[in-house]
């Protein structure tokens, strides 16, 4: 398992990946957990401009997880959709938004004896790792109750 790091100037490098990555969205978030998303083509995208993708590839380079971040200071989702839910102050330059986090839990990788998928654990460190040598010091996201058990 490894994650990798796709910014808006390498999309176009990228795009079977975050077709794949897209689908996974739609799979997780309509399907399986029936969030009320946009799905076009079997395939959930983005409303916000230009975010950077964490992706967690198998491997066999299937992608595993996905998130997605945007500086807080721009639009979000929380800004956006949730204002009441932003509770740290108001967002600055060192702060970071992290949504969409999603995995795919049936990607043969799996658990390796652990309570949570190797991608999740993937995800994790490397949206913090990306976060740090990037300059932000500070991670919002607003979650699904169930990952607030994985986040504790």
């Amino acid at each position: 398992m490894r994650a990798i790091a796709v910014p808006p100037k390498t999309y176009s490098n990228s795009a079977v990946l975050l077709d794949s990555m897209h689908g996974l969205r739609a799979h997780v978030f309509c399907e399986r957990m029936n969030w009320d998303v946009e799905v076009r083509d079997e395939r959930e995208a983005d409303r916000f401009r230009w975010p950077t993708y964490i992706l967690a590839l198998s491997n066999r380079s299937e992608v595993a997880g996905c998130a997605r971040l945007l500086p807080a200071t721009g639009p979000t989702l929380l800004s956006v959709r949730f204002p009441e839910l932003i509770g740290s102050g108001p967002p600055h330059a060192a702060m970071i938004k992290s949504s969409r986090f999603c995995v795919d839990t049936l990607i043969e990788t799996g658990r390796a004896g652990l309570a949570l998928h190797d991608a999740t654990w993937t995800m994790f460190t490397a949206i913090i790792e990306w976060s740090m040598a990037n300059g932000y010091s500070e991670l919002v996201t607003g979650t699904d109750v169930r990952i607030k058990r994985i986040l504790r």
